[in-house]
């Protein structure tokens, strides 16, 4: 678990600074932001196979990690609501 752990905290800076890239490139729902921050955090996870020995389903949770904590550090800090830009 603590593997996990230590590649969610790798994967958020990445996984926060993409879900910025998708709101600020398209005009979204604001209210699906958090299930776009999961998807895109579970794909990065995926996707970083090289990085790391981890199997596929515990990448999959790092990156599910990373998405909901990116989603919940910018909720808390602001509270919004409408469209993204």
């Amino acid at each position: 678990m603590e593997n996990v752990l230590m590649f969610a905290t790798v994967l958020f800076p990445i996984v926060s600074a993409l879900v910025e890239l998708v709101k600020k490139t398209f005009k979204l729902p604001k209210n699906i932001i958090p299930s776009i921050s999961l998807l895109i955090g579970m794909i990065i996870g995926t996707i970083a196979y090289p990085f790391t020995e981890m199997d596929v389903i515990l990448r999959l949770w790092a990156g599910g990690i990373a998405g909901l904590a990116g989603t919940g550090l910018f909720e808390l800090v602001k509270k919004r609501e409408g469209n993204t830009k």
